[in-house]
């Protein structure tokens, strides 16, 4: 290419960002920090909506990058999201992906293509801190020695993960391949067949709890609380749950630390706001709302946290930061906490229908903000999104390229990302009690069979007999079901998710 030409070409590539609004993009690839909190609800925080809870933190966020407001988490439930996020393809295209127990294999193949692989590829120090919940291991594990695969070997150079969640065994976490702090002399036995050890259960000591439960979670007491499961040993490893967020803070916050000379890339998965809910206590009781509530704030502070650690070392100017959940909303998950008593007139969902577990759009519709200085512009995106997508986004951004097998599902939202243009995905198939298809403002729920709503959560798990139409646009709430004034339409939408499902791939 001659001088000339390349400087025309470079002219016109300024024109296009001044026309955006936004700055052309640095020399060093920018730091990602994805903060991925757990059940947080499309209404649970301030920028959409809540006014019983102050997040301040997540507003800023917001306030100072884009906040889409129709972009979903892949599933309605934890492990199917996190799959799908790290790999970029939908989860329900493979076997053994829905909730996890504790002592699951790994269900990401090592070696595959992955969201920090993509990074790590691009020249980024790859860190995962917080739940993991995709299972750890190929065989039956051995908690006393290495634990592996995991992490390492889809892409992470460092974690110190929780292995599954808050109300499950094992309550430890791991740290690069080992359990942290385990005494040998302890060593750690996990069941979720049959008891293991000597240590009481919720079931059996009902007197010995802290926090009673409403369903399940009856099985072995850590710190107070009954678990999913049987655990025996690690006493000196076990985690006190008040202490949960600090702990990753600290470590998000030193990953950053030890970093910061070099692109890096943090996924910081939070505790908060899943259940077992006990906030340290300096947020208990502060919400007014119970310990879900007092949740909140603090996953609003950790939020915050991981700013100021960015702010203090002159990052924040070239840190990508994207915050999103899991999944949607759920108030009573199987503990006491007074989630529903305590709710008044805050409303998780915001205007939605449903909530976790469900095919309605609560279950995956979720706040969604992305922060770049000067490189993502400011406002309110109406783009539909997904974070199936970051793979191809972040390939995107960095310049690596993808195989054809890689991340079959992930698109390339790159430019609605940071505000240059409001098309988002054209289609998304979402994965909650049924299998949903999304187009444009029209919205079809594929026939199931199932209860209505879901006995223990009292959530609307949108099975129905018959299939499903809604127009979100008019109708956010999917109040009206239309599919009986459209079946043309309904028989397109079928017919065209029939397709994806059948097909390996949609990029």
């Amino acid at each position: 290419m001659k001088r000339r030409e390349f400087l025309k070409m470079s002219a016109s590539g300024c024109l296009a960002l001044a026309a955006t609004g936004l700055r052309a993009a640095p020399a060093r690839h920018p730091n990602i920090v994805l903060i991925y909190a757990d059940d947080v609800g499309y209404g649970d925080v301030g920028c959409y909506g809540a006014t019983r809870i102050r997040t301040p933190n997540v507003d800023r966020l917001a306030a100072e990058g884009r906040r889409f407001v129709n972009a979903h988490a892949p599933a309605a439930t934890c492990t199917p999201s996190r799959y799908a996020l790290l790999t970029g393809e939908y989860a329900w295209r493979k076997k053994g992906t829905n909730i996890l127990p504790g002592d699951a294999r790994l269900v990401v193949e090592p070696g595959r293509t992955t969201l920090p692989s993509v990074l790590r590829r691009a020249g980024y120090a790859t860190g995962v801190v917080g739940k993991w919940h995709l299972g750890l291991g190929a065989a039956e594990l051995d908690w006393n020695g290495e634990i592996a695969p995991g992490p390492r070997e889809v892409g992470f150079d460092e974690h110190f993960i929780i292995p599954a969640t808050g109300d499950r065994v094992p309550c430890v976490f791991v740290e690069n391949g080992r359990v942290a702090g385990l005494d040998p002399r302890d060593p750690i036995q996990v069941s979720y067949k049959t008891p293991v050890g000597t240590d009481p259960t919720g079931r059996d000591h009902p007197e010995r709890l802290k926090m009673r439960t409403t369903a399940g979670h009856d099985q072995t007491i850590v710190n107070g609380i009954s678990r999913i499961g049987y655990m025996s040993g690690g006493n000196a490893a076990r985690w006190v749950d008040e202490e949960i967020a600090d702990t990753l803070v600290r470590k998000g916050a030193s990953f950053i630390e030890r970093h910061q000379k070099q692109p890096f890339f943090l996924y910081f998965a939070t505790h908060d706001i899943h259940v077992p809910r006990v906030p340290h206590p300096r947020f208990a009781g502060r919400s007014g709302m119970g310990p879900r509530g007092d949740a909140i704030l603090q996953f609003d502070w950790a939020v915050g946290e991981i700013l100021k650690t960015l702010d203090r070392l002159k990052l924040t100017g070239n840190t990508l930061v994207v915050l999103t959940s899991d999944n949607g909303p759920v108030l009573d998950d199987g503990y006491a906490d007074q989630a529903v008593e305590k709710a008044g007139a805050h409303k998780p969902a915001g205007p939605l229908r449903g909530g976790k577990y469900s095919a309605f759009d609560a279950g995956t519709r979720v706040p969604f903000v992305v922060r770049w200085p000067g490189q993502v512009k400011r406002g309110t995106s109406n783009a539909l999104m997904c974070q199936i997508d970051l793979v191809a986004s972040v390939a995107a951004l960095t310049g690596t390229p993808l195989a054809a097998a890689d991340a079959p599902d992930s698109l390339d939202m790159l430019a609605p990302l940071q505000g240059a243009t409001d098309g988002g995905r054209e289609h998304l198939v979402e994965q909650g009690a049924s299998l949903s298809l999304i187009a444009g403002p029209w919205k079809y729920i594929e026939p199931s069979s199932g209860p209505a709503i879901e006995r223990g959560t009292n959530i609307e798990l949108g099975h129905s007999p018959d299939p499903q139409l809604y127009n979100l646009d008019e109708d956010i709430g999917e109040t009206r079901n239309l599919a009986a004034q459209h079946p043309e339409r309904v028989a397109q939408m079928a017919d065209r998710l029939k397709t994806i499902r059948a097909g390996t791939r949609t990029r």
